[in-house]
């Protein structure tokens, strides 16, 4: 049943303490609530598709400037939400961060915080029409010039998607096509992206891929379907796909969930060695901060739809600064340490559709202030690498800056 938190004043018209409404206040929805709030969510998600599907844009309305052309991708202010019968979910809720060229910048925290949505906005592959970009810029340096991704249409987009930013999913064996053998998936990406290309370069092409992935007999595997693959194999096969065309930037949401130990550090092992190869940079999505201290250079933590602190990879690590991150790390199991129960962060993340006004992590937090009562706090700028958006790093004035 749909519900929504009742907000109520108190008798001379101040405003109450920002706390969680009992049980007994729970406010649900009716038949004509909710048909108001699908109303307008029919109109936003009208005008918002609208827009994606034009066609014979003119290139400048799409065409930016990198506020750093060493930076492939540039996030700003990115908002992504979901228009649901309950409500505007907002899944991505003003994400900041860039990724380098030539490096690997890992995204991390709990499900639900917002990594995949985040990935998927870049890629304009969010689920529509219920999902929708609705604010904020994506700024991808192609070389020669940038375009904002968060205007570009859908059908500029299919020209980038899988050439210049390519994808390694979650799960391999929902993402290849199981009627279809796995050379003709190689195939087709390779003929979709390279004009003039012929069938017999295409396969060329394709067996390169598989054997630059560390498959041993690519002829075999170029002519089965995925199914008769192991899941090490299939998840090499996604990243030969995704690897075809040479891209500026690769994608990596959560590569090694779905495999043993042993397959994932030579998953981790080829990426690396890919990216060597590619001059290209890597975007590696995962909640293993493990794997986030082998492979990445740069790391952010978000939260809640939020980025809440970012830094290198010795910064996060040696000093985590947010009370949120230095959970994560405190949860996490540690060779040679005895102990009874492993560390958990108390309480739970707000809900999507009422986010509050103060901090999201306020009221599981262990060290909040009387200035955590404000609004969200703004980033912190402690090193020229290292931010973090809590008031327990801000100035007398309870401030941290503009944001970064």
């Amino acid at each position: 049943m749909l519900f929504k938190n009742k907000k109520t004043t108190s008798s001379d018209g101040a405003q109450p303490a920002k706390t969680k409404a009992p049980i007994a206040d729970a406010h649900y929805l009716s038949v004509r609530e909710s048909r108001a709030i699908a109303k307008s969510n029919a109109r936003v998600i009208r005008a918002l598709e609208k827009r994606k599907k034009r066609t014979h844009v003119s290139e400048s309305e799409y065409l930016c400037e990198m506020q750093d052309p060493n930076n492939i991708v540039e996030f700003d202010d990115l908002r992504t939400y979901f228009f649901t019968d309950a409500g505007v979910s907002k899944a991505v809720d003003g994400v900041t961060f860039s990724i380098p060229r030539g490096a690997t910048v890992g995204v991390v925290g709990e499900s639900g915080c917002g990594k995949s949505v985040t990935s998927l906005s870049l890629m304009q592959l969010v689920q529509a029409p219920q999902g929708q970009i609705v604010g904020g810029s994506i700024r991808f340096n192609m070389g020669n010039k940038a375009y904002d991704i968060a205007k570009m249409p859908i059908s500029e987009m299919r020209k980038i998607r899988g050439k210049q930013i390519a994808m390694i999913f979650q799960e391999p064996m929902t993402s290849l096509n199981p009627v279809f053998r796995i050379g003709y998936q190689l195939d087709e990406m390779v003929l979709l992206h390279t004009p003039g290309c012929t069938k017999e370069q295409a396969k060329a092409r394709s067996l390169q891929m598989l054997e630059l992935v560390g498959i041993a007999a690519p002829e075999r595997v170029y002519r089965c379907y995925p199914h008769e693959l192991s899941g090490g194999m299939r998840q090499r096969v996604m990243i030969a796909i995704a690897l075809s065309c040479d891209p500026r930037l690769i994608i990596a949401d959560e590569p090694t969930t779905a495999l043993d130990v042993t397959i994932q550090a030579q998953v981790l092992d080829l990426l690396r060695e890919i990216k060597g190869k590619i001059d290209g940079s890597i975007m590696l999505i995962t909640h293993d901060l493990g794997v986030i201290a082998e492979m990445a250079d740069y790391v952010v933590v978000m939260y809640a739809g939020r980025v809440i602190e970012s830094g290198t990879t010795a910064e996060i690590f040696h000093n985590p600064l947010h009370p949120y991150t230095v959970g994560l790390q405190k949860s996490k199991p540690v060779v040679n340490r005895k102990v009874e129960r492993l560390y958990n962060i108390p309480g739970q993340v707000p809900n999507p559709i009422d986010m509050p006004d103060y901090c999201y992590f306020k009221d599981r937090c262990t060290r909040c202030t009387a200035r955590c009562e404000g609004e969200y706090p703004h980033f912190i700028q402690v090193s020229p690498t290292h931010r973090v958006a809590c008031y327990l790093y801000a100035g007398e004035d309870g401030k941290g800056g503009p944001d970064a």
